[in-house]
């Protein structure tokens, strides 16, 4: 009777080993199934819930979103590289008010509005990165001029502002970017107590977001490429500058690995190198992307003290959206054309 019941058991251990192999061996071929090509992109992380905003004002994100993956995704069906689709892409958020980024950048102490910008190509490791800058309109169209048409990796201030006008990019007066949603946002950052830098306060969303827009691609001829912009933080002082620009934590892309756009509270990004770190992992350690991803936002990054998130893809143009916040606002597309749009933590 033992020796049945032991056949038994033995028996049910080896079908439960099998089912786990067969499990593992179907998320290896995911994982390795690679497609022609993918676009993901966010809008900024943060206290994002779906009772703190209007109706109106979650299809007018979900419609921003949409119009600007579109963009990007028509340039790689079409053949194009991926770092004009991030390009593009990005292009379509910063001329946007809704979103920490170009147009809709927040105040520092002063009454300005600051933008950093960087972008990366995983091919060559090429990137070029701008911060500080106060009248170019489109911010990631400098960074791409810098890693194009400079020796430089990252130009700052007035310095990248003579180089954006050099290159002919669109210059604007300071006053474009003055929203009176972000001038708010500064007044009620000013009349706390503590006084202190913060991400922002967005009446949309009754909430505090980190506000930043990123894109990260994958092209017909497999390469990736990332790029992210922003307007930093509200109430920042004494010419802050965050991830946002700073290659490996901000933005990194690297064809044996993936390509990655950070958002949240950048010193810790930095300290981090979250961006960096995420292939890193892939790369010496043999982690997927997800793993990878999962690792550095939910365990590291919080272990410092940072919250945020970052979407990502890799090489075989697998894509994560991995964040620590209540909600991201982010969206993907794939080779067969499938949208898929995401604000809020759960859906």
């Amino acid at each position: 009777m033992k020796t049945f019941i032991y056949l038994i058991f033995a028996f049910l251990a080896f079908s439960a080993c099998k089912n786990e192999s067969k499990e593992a061996s179907k998320n290896l071929q995911n994982e390795s199934e690679k497609v022609e090509f993918s676009i993901i992109i966010h809008g900024g992380a943060g206290s994002i819930r779906r009772e703190n905003m209007s109706e109106e004002k979650e299809a007018e994100y979900r419609k921003k979103l949409e119009e600007a993956i579109r963009v990007g995704y028509d340039v790689l069906k079409n053949g194009g590289t991926s770092l004009d689709a991030v390009q593009n892409t990005i292009n379509i958020l910063e001329d946007s008010p809704l979103f920490n980024a170009g147009k809709g950048a927040v105040f520092t102490y002063e009454g300005v509005n600051e933008h950093d910008a960087s972008i990366m190509e995983g091919k060559t490791l090429n990137a070029g990165a701008s911060a500080g800058t106060k009248t170019v309109k489109n911010p990631i169209n400098l960074a791409r001029a810098v890693m194009d048409n400079s020796p430089h990796v990252m130009l700052s201030r007035e310095g990248a502002e003579a180089f954006a006008a050099e290159e002919g990019l669109e210059i604007v007066e300071p006053s474009y970017f003055s929203t009176e949603k972000k001038l708010k946002s500064l007044e009620r950052a000013k009349a706390s107590e503590k006084n202190k830098v913060a991400s922002f306060y967005d009446a949309d969303l009754q909430d505090s977001k980190f506000g930043t827009v990123g894109c990260a691609a994958l092209d017909k001829h497999g390469n990736l490429a990332a790029g992210t912009s922003t307007g930093g933080m509200t109430n920042k002082r004494w010419g802050r500058i965050g991830d946002s620009p700073i290659i490996g934590a901000g933005t990194y892309a690297n064809n044996s690995t993936c390509a990655v756009s950070s958002t949240g509270w950048g010193e810790f990004f930095i300290r981090g190198m979250v961006a960096h770190d995420i292939s890193a992992l892939m790369e010496y350690k043999g982690l997927t992307l997800k793993e990878a991803s999962h690792l550095v936002i939910q365990t590291k990054l919080p272990e410092l003290g940072g919250d945020g998130g970052i979407v990502a893809i890799d090489k075989n143009g697998n894509m994560v959206m991995e964040f620590n916040t209540q909600g991201m606002f982010r969206a993907t597309m794939d080779d067969k054309g499938e949208l898929y749009i995401g604000m809020f933590k759960n859906e």
